[in-house]
């Protein structure tokens, strides 16, 4: 059973990456959102580019905390296939502001 975020932003986030909706991940993240994989700073929109839209990308969330921000998930892409990884997020105003992910 996939676990589900209680945070609205975070859970519009995952349904956004697991239905290839790219309009509909754009509009959970602020204009001037941020991200880092891996504990480097990446370009969000050529991130996204990369690692999601094209190569197919699903997470299937395993664990979510307390307050809904904080996931591990099995993330899968046709890139690098399936890895645990670990999902952190800011949420501001409703709208996720930074993202962190990298192997769990």
């Amino acid at each position: 059973m996939t676990a589900q975020p209680s945070d609205p932003a975070v859970a519009a986030f995952v349904t956004a990456v697991n239905a290839d909706g790219k309009d509909a991940f754009v509009a959970t993240l602020t204009d001037d959102a941020t991200m880092s994989d891996d504990g480097t700073d990446r370009d969000l929109a050529a991130w996204a580019e990369r690692e999601i839209f094209p190569s197919n990308g699903r997470m299937d969330v395993e664990d979510v905390s307390a307050d809904g921000r904080t996931l591990t998930a099995t993330y899968t892409n046709a890139t690098w296939g399936s890895m645990r990884t670990r999902w952190a997020f800011t949420v501001t105003d409703g709208r996720i502001s930074h993202f962190e992910t990298g192997q769990a």
